[in-house]
């Protein structure tokens, strides 16, 4: 059974960048997909992003793409959320996701992290 461990959260000004990571352990990395959901205050959790198991294959939301990238380094077990052109409205627990399917907006992960809050204000 995999591990999740979210870092990278914190403050960031709309129209500013942040960069999420998310540390696996606990299973071979790269036989999962991993992902990206996020949970705003008083809403359902959303899908965010999703990679295959090589990286070679990506999928977003339509409220990210073109200013969100998923990456993953199977050499450090750890997937990334780069986060462009932030919104205030995009303030949210963001958690890092896992399975060895895919999953996305009506299938979701097996496994989750604990999330790691971002918020998006000057």
């Amino acid at each position: 059974q995999v591990q999740l461990l979210e870092s990278g959260g914190g403050l960031v000004q709309p129209g500013g960048s942040l960069r999420l990571s998310c540390a696996a352990s606990g299973g071979t990395f790269s036989s999962y997909a991993m992902g990206w959901f996020r949970q705003a205050p008083g809403k359902e959790r959303e899908f965010v992003a999703r990679i295959s198991w090589s990286g070679g294959t990506t999928y977003y939301a339509d409220s990210v793409k073109g200013r969100f990238t998923i990456s993953r380094d199977n050499a450090k077990n750890t997937v990334y959320l780069q986060m462009n052109s932030a919104k205030p409205e995009e303030t949210a627990d963001y958690y890092c996701a896992a399975a060895k399917r895919l999953f996305g907006v009506t299938r979701l992960p097996d496994y989750w992290g604990q999330g790691t809050r971002v918020t998006v204000s000057s």
